[in-house]
């Protein structure tokens, strides 16, 4: 397998995979529609940076060890089921109080980038896929770590035009999303999405 080969079928397999919903598709979809395009770019940013450094992890080797090591994967899965708990907790109970919704309230919205950086960071399922899709397409004459990172920039680059495509698809529907009723039941759902993938989670074993 050729250099051009391996960029043509990486490219093909992961825009499937970036387009398939999952947590981060949710949590830029919420964001755009409760808090407003800016922080749904800011989460986007901080997402893709989370693959980016998984990414230069298993260039450098280092991901083979949560992919081996039970007590390493374990530890990543529990810190990251407890952060998506705590994230939605935090959207339930923003959903209990519509006079949150007050102008002025986006001014105390968290740290979005922070936000999608550790929802990447502490998913060890993300680090475990990367270890075992990314070499798959690095052809033998190729410099691993190089050729694995241009792999991770191409997929980093997929993502940030479905997460802008999915950012703009919310702006139709702006004045809506922003009555009293819409953004409690974004956040209310997101909320048990990501308590209910944070169970999932806890109890998922792994498969090799």
């Amino acid at each position: 397998m050729d250099a051009t080969t391996a960029l043509l079928g990486f490219s093909a397999a992961a825009a499937l995979i970036t387009i398939t919903p999952g947590l981060d598709t949710a949590l830029v979809l919420r964001t755009a529609a409760v808090d407003g395009q800016r922080r749904a770019l800011s989460a986007s940013a901080g997402i893709v940076t989370g693959l980016l450094i998984w990414g230069l992890v298993v260039a450098l080797g280092l991901g083979a060890l949560i992919a081996v090591s039970e007590l390493g994967y374990r530890l990543v899965q529990i810190l990251g089921a407890v952060y998506l708990i705590w994230l939605g907790g935090q959207m339930l109970w923003a959903a209990r109080k519509p006079a949150a919704r007050k102008a002025g309230r986006i001014d105390r919205v968290p740290n979005w980038f922070l936000r999608g950086l550790l929802t990447n960071l502490l998913n060890p399922k993300i680090g475990v896929f990367y270890v075992s899709f990314l070499p798959q397409f690095v052809p033998a004459s190729a410099p691993v770590a190089g050729f694995t990172m241009l792999l991770a920039c191409l997929h980093v680059a997929m993502s940030l035009l479905w997460f802008g495509a999915l950012t703009l698809a919310t702006r139709p529907f702006a004045r809506a999303l922003q009555g009293p009723v819409v953004p409690r039941v974004l956040d209310a759902v997101t909320g048990l999405v990501l308590i209910g993938l944070a169970i999932k989670l806890l109890l998922e074993k792994r498969a090799f």
